[in-house]
């Protein structure tokens, strides 16, 4: 073997004897759940929150808990940021079911600049949908760790949904077939005079 590839061997077996080791159990974990749909549960003792596309919460008194929170935006939601600036995103692992995929990441532009961004993003439909949140729709963020790894003292998150619009595709197919048609009626009135 050429001395590039030993290296490689090497390097992939020391990649994945961290990762065997690493202790995910103590990471922050954020759970984000929808309350009347995706699991059994209902909104807890004080009700669910009525929050609009952009909101603002605070973590739980103690680094664990649950919030409940009821989409009242009147609009679907087809992804979901939490931004926050407690924690670093090296720590957060994201855990949820009304989204195909969650991210945790740094922000490095912006106002927001350093502060780290938890992503919900995709939805789809089909025989297994992931939908998003809709409109009236409650759902749970909880947070957990082994130990109450979150801190004591409540971080504050800025939420922001965004809602379903057309892709510029769809917009551009629509407004060819309208044109199509309104040049079809103007050849038809012509003929008819004719």
């Amino acid at each position: 073997m050429k001395k590039s590839q030993i290296c490689a061997v090497v390097l992939l077996l020391v990649v994945g004897s961290v990762m065997a080791f690493a202790d995910g159990i103590n990471d922050p974990k954020v759970i984000i759940h929808g309350v009347n749909g995706d699991l059994p549960q209902h909104c807890g003792p004080n009700g669910c929150q009525n929050v609009g596309v952009n909101f603002s919460f605070s973590s739980p008194k103690g680094g664990s808990g649950t919030l409940f929170f009821t989409n009242a935006s009147g609009k679907n939601w087809t992804s979901l940021a939490l931004i926050e600036s407690g924690e670093p995103a090296a720590d957060i692992s994201c855990v949820q079911t009304l989204f195909l995929n969650c991210s945790v990441t740094t922000l490095t532009s912006g106002k927001d600049k350093g502060d780290v961004e938890i992503l919900l993003s995709g939805v789809r439909g089909g025989l297994n949908p992931r939908v998003g949140i809709l409109a009236g729709q409650s759902f749970s963020i909880t947070f957990n760790c082994a130990g109450g790894c979150w801190p004591k003292t409540p971080i504050t998150f800025n939420g922001h949904a965004t809602t379903a619009v057309p892709e510029p595709g769809t917009v551009a197919l629509m407004v060819t077939g309208l044109g199509t048609l309104f040049s079809r009626r103007k050849l038809w009135k012509g003929r008819l005079s004719a």
